[in-house]
């Protein structure tokens, strides 16, 4: 396949699945949609493309910058979309101070990298893990 024709397929599944991701994490129970991350793929692909993890992140992160989606529905759908091509990862949440507030952010890993919510640590704070699924 063209890597121009599995960006836009990769796009356009990312849509669909960003656009249930943000349905469920506004109607589905918070236990019910954590137990729902924390499963494994079924058919695990122990030699996929190391490439397609990052695709997938893009593909999620171009349409969830059009769609205005935040960082927990960014990270059920690209875990999703990994889930269904086989790739185990982990959903991460974490909290931080903010000026006295709490901020809360979600992210993706694979092994130790993180695929999807990296933050930028000059811009933001440190945010400390306190929950991962998957």
């Amino acid at each position: 396949m063209k890597p121009r024709t599995l960006r836009r397929r990769l796009r356009i599944e990312a849509l669909t699945v960003l656009l249930a991701a943000r349905v469920a994490v506004r109607f589905v129970s918070p236990g019910r949609l954590l137990a729902w991350a924390a499963r494994q793929p079924r058919r695990p692909q122990r030699f996929a493309d190391p490439d397609l993890a990052a695709q997938v992140a893009a593909a999620v992160d171009h349409v969830g910058s059009k769609t205005g989606a935040v960082c927990l529905p960014r990270a059920l759908a690209t875990q999703a979309m990994l889930r269904r091509r086989g790739i185990a990862s982990r959903l991460c949440l974490g909290i931080a101070r903010d000026d006295g507030s709490l901020a809360a952010h979600a992210w993706v890993e694979i092994g130790q990298q993180v695929i999807i919510g990296e933050t930028d640590p000059a811009s933001g704070p440190a945010y400390t893990q306190v929950a991962q699924f998957g």
